[in-house]
């Protein structure tokens, strides 16, 4: 019976999982493979914080430009007539910040990861391809930025969004990278500030 329960109890955390956006999902306890605190306590403290909203810009940019802002920690996609939506984004930790201008060469939906020659140098635990899915450190979108390494994707530690943690690509929530999909195109400008 205990067995029968457990097996139970983990197909509806597994059902459970699925019905829930990935971008709520915090750190996995790595014996149950569980998250370690609600997805709902995560995701709202996570939005609270950094909320997509539509806000006044006033820049140069033309409509369709993506303005990162690595100091306020914060991108926007400029919609024209003085507005942007403005999200709250994760950044490179210090000795991987960079500045720049660019575009959106390629957009992937559940991008599969190949971590850098660089970063497997820093990090050789790290596996040398991860498919796409919920558990990859891409997350649920990704936009990649001219002919850098680097990329604007979502991520599975959304406790991360407004920190300096990264190896210098733009992380944001899956739910918020999702929406960034759906307006910036193939050739999208980037301009990243630091």
């Amino acid at each position: 019976m205990g067995r029968t329960f457990a097996a139970l109890t983990g197909l509806a955390c597994a059902f459970a999982a699925l019905a829930t956006p990935a971008a709520a999902f915090t750190a996995i306890d790595p014996l149950t493979r569980q998250p370690l605190y609600s997805a709902e306590e995560t995701y709202r403290a996570q939005a609270s914080a950094f909320p997509r909203q539509i806000v006044t810009f006033n820049g140069r940019y033309a409509p369709g430009t993506i303005v990162v802002s690595t100091s306020e920690r914060r991108l926007w996609y400029v919609l024209g007539n003085g507005q942007a939506v403005q999200y709250g984004v994760g950044v490179g930790r210090p000795g991987f910040t960079w500045a720049g201008t660019h575009s959106v060469t390629m957009k992937r939906e559940w991008p599969d990861w190949r971590p850098p020659a660089a970063m497997l140098k820093r990090r050789p635990d790290l596996p040398r391809y991860m498919k796409g899915g919920p558990d990859n450190p891409l997350g649920a979108r990704a936009l990649y930025i001219g002919s850098t390494i680097y990329r604007i994707h979502g991520s599975n530690e959304p406790e991360t969004i407004g920190e300096a943690v990264s190896s210098g690509c733009i992380r944001m929530t899956n739910e918020d990278v999702t929406d960034l999909y759906s307006r910036a195109k193939v050739g999208s400008r980037v301009v990243v500030l630091r």
